[in-house]
């Protein structure tokens, strides 16, 4: 007999997330398992500074809180939960767990994942975190010993729909095809409303009511690994291809996507639109793993420290220059210069505005070096002596302070074999996992694949690309990814050969220097572009006006180029 469908949702993109969202989605609908994804690069940071200053602390306190409300419901229901919310404390964020049910007397069977963490190997030195991407197998694990509720560490995000898969149904760890649809199905629920129509290009073809409050998605995963992502009835936001590609994009870079339990051939997804706010995600092909995990590191970069100077009216690239040679007299004259001086003038102002702010450009100034006093009272000093002796007008939007300091994010990668993956059991067995012995395959690109024929020559009209593309975008570490798709098979016709590694660099000036990588996907009338070192030590370091990406796509497609009145 076939297995019931597993109805999986999401309660959870980021640590911050909208924290009525597991209420809502336990009160929502049927649900099997519900899911909550709390890390990222930036919060395994932060939950490391938290450790520093209390080595009992290090996972995300929101969840508990969250799970004051909703225990009780979540039980009553038979909803299993599975959260990375553990982050750097697995272990911890479990007893909480258990002292919270007790507290409640709400019977429930609390697991937890280990051995992502690998600080305490000494195999990286000046880390402040060292955390492993595991696979689902831990997870797996937890949920047959008859957990109710499982919390990790760092598994990949996707890990918390495949874990709770690989269970339901019972896969082999061979399964390859199965898994990767399980992936594909947890990578679009893993960032919650970006599948619903949060942070959508297409956004204002839709109501406003539809798309002020999105609701959080939901995948029904079949035995072949097969899905219909959709999400609880009379919520709002929408389910549709657009959204579901969106979010494929997202943060992903070729068609091979590796996991530590499966390699997805992205170039393979189908998406159908079955019915309103249902997308059927199948045809998905998987390939053995890598022989190895990523690793991503977090270390304290040093200090950095900014201030935005406000320059009104006329003459603004000669206040600009007045005001930054100022400065870097003021930095000469100092015991040290800041090691890194980075100026941004931001032309935020029109001619013959109606109102001051409109009238006013930014200039933003912002210095790092490993020396808290080089970019605090050196900077903060020699900005506020130039209140009476600079540019007319002189003003700044707020005075510098004296530096904080910053993180940087790096990935490594170990053998597999070297990392323990360990679950604790909820009757506190500590079953260490037997370590994958089956094939590996290293991640090789795939093969551009031909080009489609291209659109007929015809009449074409100056206008911004996102007239006829969808874009997203986002960080990984210092790279960049753009994902940019289109609806139509016309409008994949030109796409695929106009938008080159050229022409990207043409309409995105700051990548003219930089290593681009385009990756073809025509099933999903994509292309993605990887972006090396935009971001340059990452988003804790905050070295660009925007440190995650997320508007790089939406400058593109706001970009103008001849586009073909046939699709227009």
């Amino acid at each position: 007999m076939t297995p019931a469908p597993l109805r999986i949702g999401n309660a959870s993109g980021f640590y911050g997330d909208r924290f009525d969202a597991l209420r809502e989605m336990l009160d929502g609908g049927d649900l099997d398992v519900l899911t909550g994804d709390y890390l990222a690069e930036l919060t395994l940071l932060i939950l490391g500074r938290d450790r520093l200053k209390d080595p009992g602390r290090g996972y995300a306190r929101t969840f508990l809180r969250q799970l004051e409300q909703c225990l009780g419901l979540a039980a009553e229901r038979g909803v299993k939960i599975v959260a990375n919310a553990g982050g750097l404390n697995p272990a911890g964020l479990a007893d909480a767990v258990r002292k919270l049910a007790a507290r409640l007397d709400v019977p429930v069977r609390v697991a937890h994942v280990e051995g992502d963490d690998l600080l305490g190997t000494g195999r990286f030195p000046g880390a402040l975190t060292a955390h492993a991407y595991l696979g689902g197998a831990g997870i797996t694990a937890c949920l047959e010993a008859g957990a109710d509720i499982v919390v990790t560490g760092r598994v990949t995000d996707a890990a918390l729909v495949s874990g709770p898969a690989a269970w339901h149904f019972g896969w082999a760890p061979d399964a390859y095809d199965r898994l990767a649809g399980a992936v594909v199905a947890g990578h679009v629920l893993e960032c919650g409303t970006q599948a619903t129509g949060g942070n959508y290009s297409h956004f204002a073809r839709h109501s406003r009511e539809l798309t002020r409050r999105p609701g959080f998605p939901l995948a029904e995963i079949h035995d072949d690994g097969s899905a219909v992502v959709t999400k609880h009835p009379g919520t709002g936001g929408l389910v549709d291809i657009g959204t579901v590609t969106a979010q494929l994009l997202y943060e992903t870079n070729g068609a091979r996507y590796a996991g530590p339990d499966v390699t997805v051939r992205l170039d393979t997804v189908r998406l159908a639109q079955e019915g309103p706010d249902r997308v059927r995600v199948h045809g998905v092909r998987g390939e053995a793993p890598p022989p190895t995990l990523k690793v991503g590191l977090n270390r304290l970069g040093g200090f950095r420290n900014e201030v935005v100077f406000v320059l009104t009216g006329l003459d603004i690239d000669a206040k600009a220059a007045l005001v930054q040679d100022q400065m870097e007299d003021a930095f000469a004259r100092a015991t040290s210069r800041p090691e890194h001086v980075r100026w941004e003038l931001v032309r935020t102002d029109r001619a013959d505005a109606g109102s001051e702010e409109t009238a006013s450009a930014l200039l933003r100034l912002v210095v790092r070096d490993q020396d808290q006093n080089a970019v605090g009272r050196a900077l903060s000093g020699a900005a506020v002596e130039l209140a009476l002796g600079s540019y007319p007008g002189f003003h700044v939007t707020a005075p510098p302070g004296e530096g904080a300091p910053y993180g940087v994010f790096e990935a490594a990668y170990v053998d597999r074999r070297d990392v323990p993956h360990r679950a604790v059991l909820p009757d506190g067995e500590r079953r260490e996992l037997p370590p994958y012995d089956g094939p590996t395959r290293p991640l090789e690109p795939v093969a551009a694949p031909d080009p489609p024929d291209p659109l007929p020559a015809g009449p074409t009209r100056r206008a911004p690309l996102g007239l006829v593309a969808g874009a997203r975008s986002g960080d990984k570490g210092g790279d960049a990814n753009i994902g940019v798709w289109v609806e139509t098979d016309d409008a994949w016709r030109w796409l695929a050969h106009t938008l080159t590694v050229e022409r990207l660099r043409e309409l995105l000036p700051e990548t003219a220097d930089l290593r681009v990588t385009r990756h073809v996907l025509p099933r999903l009338r994509a292309l993605n572009f990887t972006v090396e070192g935009i971001l340059g030590e990452g988003v804790a370091a905050q070295a660009r006006f925007d440190p995650q990406a997320k508007g790089l796509g939406e400058w593109l497609r706001s970009r103008h180029l001849d586009l073909p009145e046939a699709l227009l």
